[in-house]
This record gives C-alpha cells, structure tokens and sequence, in this order.
C-alpha cells in the first residue's frame, strides 16, 4: 500500500457516500472532465461510471500517476498528466463547457484556486468548478461583506466564481486522517459589471490593503493611488479598515488603479 506524502500535502478520500455526492454536484455524462490531484483515484472511478466524454487526470506525484495511468490504459478518452498543477497549462487543455474537479493539497489549495480565476480567457471554457479546501479556508472562500471570515479571497473569489452549493466533510473521512475537516465548493463561473483588465491588479490592491488588517486604510492608499482620485471617485472613507470595505470598492479601486 502506498503511504501518503505529507509533502504533497496527501490525505486519501475513502467516504464512498461523500465520493458519491461530490461526483453527483453536476452532470458528468458526455462531458468534458479534468481532475486535480486524483491520488489513487477514489473520485476519478465514481466520475467514470457517470460516462463523461473525455477525462483529463493531473497528478504531481509520479507513482500515483504511474498507477493511474496502468489502470487506465484501456480507456483511451482518459488521459493523466505528471505535472505540478501550478506549473501546469490547465486553461490550455480546457474543453469547452468542462467539469473542473479537485481534492487540492491543502498548502497550495488557495494558490491553485486563484490560478484559475486569473485564466486569461473570461468568460472560461470550463463551467463547472467543485474544490475541496480545508474548512477553514473555505469558510474564508465564501464569506460575504460583512463577515469575520471576510478578506482578500472572499474579494478575490467574488469578482469571477458564484458559489453553488458547499457541504463540510468530517476529517474520519479521510486516510491518513487529517488533523482538520475540509468543505466542498462547487463554483460556476459569472461575469461582472466591473472591468478589470488584469486580475493581478485586484491581487495587487487586496494584498496591499490588507497588509494591515486592523489599521486605517489611509496610509496604505496612498501607495495605490492619490487617495483624493479615490475619495472623489469612491466617497471612500479613509478611517475603514479594509475588511469593512465592500468587495465593489476594491473593484473600482483596482479599474481606477489600471487607468492610471
């Protein structure tokens, strides 16, 4: 039996009812669908039995690849990758209206989450988009204005993804067991009225203001933009603190930023 690494941030998925009801979040049938992280492919054969038309598997770990693509070899609509996610073209092997699945590592589960919601194509080719985070994470995710978990990927998260539906799974669901319980997002894609040209502008913003999450914000502003340009624009505040700024704020701080 192969052990997990804990570089890789590896925890198992053996609940056969969660693999079920997290497969059963969308129409798999005569899809297209890509899965990250597959591990032993507990998901990846509850996805085959709901016939998609093509399945792209990436997986960082070269043995768990190896194995997957062995058991795999017969059906030749599924294809596995060895790469690491973040590296990885994912928006390249994107079919159009694709099913985008993922048990992430939790280290890197923000970060690979944020790589797809900067894909340069908007709207994406891949219309469906079910995550596992750690809870805590999660929560962060989907928090709304104004919250205790509100903050950079509430705002982040926001501008591109519309959550669907979220449901906790306990740690007793796992092997090895981890020391936290995780949550399932299921995302689509929405346009916004804002127009930001480069995600990486907001990431930019966001990460600027909240540097300091319990000051003002008027000291950091001022190395944005000429804080009077955002008053007039904004009626900004400056006496905020940045998790008391509605996500339409940052937006338009971020179009006001790339004008400039």
């Amino acid at each position: 039996m192969k052990f997990s690494k804990k570089s890789l941030g590896q925890n198992f998925l053996i609940d056969k009812n969660i693999i079920r009801k997290i497969v059963d979040l969308d129409k798999v049938e005569g899809k297209h669908v890509i899965e990250i992280g597959p591990g032993k492919g507990a998901l990846t054969d509850q996805i085959l039995k709901k016939k998609p038309k093509t399945l792209l598997i990436i997986e960082k770990d070269f043995e768990l690849e190896k194995n997957l693509k062995e058991k795999y070899k017969t059906l030749k609509f599924v294809k596995t990758f060895n790469e690491d996610i973040l590296k990885f073209d994912i928006e390249k092997i994107c079919n159009k209206n694709s099913i985008i699945f993922g048990n992430l590592p939790y280290n890197i589960s923000s970060q690979i989450l944020v790589k797809i919601i900067k894909f340069k194509k908007w709207p994406p080719k891949f219309n469906s988009l079910i995550f596992m985070f750690q809870k805590e994470l999660g929560n962060k995710i989907v928090s709304r204005f104004p919250s205790k978990n509100y903050g950079r990927l509430s705002i982040l998260s926001n501008y591109r993804l519309k959550v669907l539906k979220k449901f906790n799974i306990t740690a007793n669901c796992f092997f090895p067991k981890p020391k936290v319980s995780s949550m399932i997002i299921h995302f689509k894609p929405k346009l916004n009225t804002f127009k930001i040209k480069q995600l990486s502008s907001l990431e930019l913003i966001t990460n600027i203001l909240f540097s300091n999450k319990r000051k003002m914000i008027n000291k950091n502003i001022k190395k944005i933009l000429n804080y009077r340009k955002i008053i007039s624009v904004t009626k900004l505040d400056m006496s905020l603190r940045p998790s008391e700024i509605k996500p339409e704020i940052y937006y338009k701080i971020t179009e006001l930023f790339e004008k400039n």
